[in-house]
């Protein structure tokens, strides 16, 4: 386990991270401070504890709308994936019924290429 200083609201916090995670911590801890910032500057001193409470909210409200997308996205994603198995079923239904028009069709003009070679006779030159 690391240890590192982070500075939110004017004050110094000592927080323990997993190795390679100081970086990251860090970042949060700058986002969690400047979010604080924003709010002292758009409503003014209203208390320590109020400032981190409302910044604390905020990034709550963000968090919960970020799950209700990547939730959307999800199941945006199952319909895509359910159309898919759906279009490559009828893709390959499609492929049968086509190939199986052409094997009949093959059989029907063999039928008639056999009926004209009976009807020509011996003497004849024989098609197919």
């Amino acid at each position: 386990m690391s240890q590192i200083s982070v500075t939110i609201n004017g004050r110094q916090f000592r927080m323990a991270c997993e190795d390679g995670q100081e970086a990251h911590l860090l970042e949060l801890a700058r986002d969690l401070d400047g979010r604080i910032s924003g709010l002292r500057t758009k409503f003014g001193e209203i208390g320590d504890t109020r400032l981190t409470v409302m910044a604390a909210l905020t990034v709550a409200d963000e968090l919960a709308e970020a799950s209700l997308r990547v939730k959307r996205l999800e199941e945006e994603l199952a319909a895509l994936q359910d159309a898919r198995v759906t279009a490559s079923d009828r893709s390959k239904a499609s492929q049968a019924s086509v190939a199986a028009a052409f094997s009949a069709a093959a059989e029907r003009i063999e039928d008639i290429t056999k009926k004209l070679n009976q009807s020509i006779g011996p003497g004849g030159v024989a098609l197919g």
